[in-house]
């Protein structure tokens, strides 16, 4: 199977878009979001800001990987991945109208005393961690380019997210606290909302407003943990699945480290079957053995094994179990 070279650098959070880009891509997902079905939600235990951060700044190394995708995995649904930036957008544009659905008329002026500074300071501990080669040097320049308020509360999503995906390399190496960080992914959000609820005035009400966030995260979370069954098994042999398309649930504060950050291809559930809440999407499947072959494409059941005949009629026959219909080997990754 020919395949794209290995993807070594470490993908970099990227900032979201300004409200009017990422009010587009709301309007597009909107059929998507509001026909979920409601077996399909799930909790909402990610910082939004951090996920669609993290999922743009993945997503050139994906698309690098989607001829790859549709010739050795024709039964996948490509457009998963051509909307995976429309979804990501549309989680961040309703995550903000949830926020402007609060009391936050007044709350400009405020918000901008602190962020400025914040932002300033992050800045600085970011430059200084490029210099020694910890961050991205790209990134920190492009966030570095923004201008005015709205740059500077995506400036803070994108600095919260940045900070946080590397945490465990730059922690005691910087001034910066993991409170600072915190901090900056929750004004960054509130800042922009502010600024809409002043130019736009306020959004929906809070409960359209929490049902409308609460799709569009499911909806976003779903697509990127099949694309990210995908890369495992289309990877499979380099290994480095989780370097292209990072668990969404890596690096929370005070969870251990999921069994999906290991090395083995996740297992996938039925498209129609609801994600857990309480864990990250996509549940592994055992390790196969050592020894054992390379998964099977997506989509091929393994052969029941035949049962156990013995001429001896006293002592009674164990057959063996055939898997269940439509169960993949053990090991594979299965891809909706």
């Amino acid at each position: 199977m020919t395949r794209s070279s290995s993807i070594k650098k470490k993908p970099a959070p990227r900032k979201p878009s300004a409200p009017p880009q990422a009010a587009a891509a709301f309007d597009r997902a909107l059929p998507e979001i509001e026909a979920l079905s409601p077996d399909r939600l799930i909790s909402v235990n990610l910082d939004i800001p951090r996920v669609v951060s993290q999922v743009l700044g993945v997503l050139p190394g994906l698309r690098a990987l989607r001829a790859d995708i549709a010739e050795h995995l024709p039964t996948f649904d490509i457009t998963r991945l051509d909307r995976l930036e429309t979804y990501a957008l549309a989680a961040w544009y309703a995550h903000l109208l949830s926020l402007s659905s609060g009391d936050v008329e007044n709350a400009v002026k405020p918000l901008l005393a602190e962020a400025a500074p914040l932002r300033e300071n992050l800045l600085g501990d970011a430059e200084a961690l490029a210099r020694r080669g910890l961050l991205d040097a790209a990134t920190v320049a492009d966030i570095r380019a923004g201008q005015g308020h709205i740059d500077i509360a995506n400036d803070l999503v994108a600095l919260s997210a940045l900070f946080s995906a590397s945490w465990s390399e730059i922690a005691g190496k910087t001034a910066a606290t993991e409170e600072e960080v915190k901090r900056a992914g929750e004004v960054g959000p509130q800042l922009l909302a502010a600024l809409g609820v002043r130019e736009h005035g306020k959004g929906p009400g809070p409960t359209e407003a929490a049902d409308k966030r609460a799709r569009a995260f499911a909806l976003l979370v779903h697509a990127y943990d099949q694309i990210r069954r995908a890369v495992a098994f289309l990877r499979w042999d380099e290994d480095d699945a989780d370097e292209i398309a990072p668990s969404l649930y890596k690096g929370r504060t005070g969870r251990a480290t999921s069994s999906t950050e290991s090395t083995a291809a996740p297992a996938a559930p039925a498209d129609e079957a609801p994600a857990q809440p309480t864990g990250a999407p996509g549940t592994p499947a055992p390790v196969t053995p050592a020894g054992t072959a390379a998964p099977p494409a997506p989509g091929v059941t393994a052969v029941p094994p035949a049962p156990v005949v013995t001429a001896v009629p006293p002592a009674p026959v164990v057959t063996a179990v055939p898997p269940a219909p439509g169960a993949t080997p053990s090991g594979a990754p299965a891809v909706g």
